[in-house]
C-alpha cells in the first residue's frame, strides 16, 4: 500500500493592485475563469514559469491558461504557504 502525503493548498493573498483589478471583473464568466487559475495555483505554486529579474525580493512568477485566457503574475512566500497575485489579466 502506497502512503500519499497531501500538500495542502496555499492561501491567495492579493497586492492592492491586484485587489483593485479584481473588483473590476464583472462577468461570471471572467469571475469563473479567474478561480480556475487561482486553484492552479494553490494546488501547485511552482506551476508559473519564473520571470527573469534581479535577486532582490521575491521570485515573480507568471501562469497563463490559454484555455481560460487568464494570467498571473505572483510570488510565493518563503515557506510556500502564501501565494501573492500581483497582476491579474482576464
Amino acid at each position: 500500500m502506497t502512503h500519499h502525503q497531501h500538500r495542502r493548498r496555499a492561501r491567495i493573498a492579493f497586492s492592492d493592485s491586484a485587489a483593485k483589478q479584481l473588483e473590476n471583473l464583472t462577468s461570471e464568466a471572467e469571475i469563473h475563469a479567474l478561480d480556475r487559475a487561482l486553484v492552479v495555483v494553490s494546488v501547485n505554486p511552482d506551476v508559473g514559469e519564473p520571470i527573469p529579474g534581479s535577486a532582490a525580493g521575491p521570485q515573480l512568477r507568471e501562469y497563463a491558461d490559454e484555455v481560460e485566457h487568464v494570467r498571473l503574475l505572483y510570488w510565493v512566500s518563503a515557506l510556500g504557504t502564501v501565494v501573492v497575485v500581483a497582476f491579474i489579466e482576464v
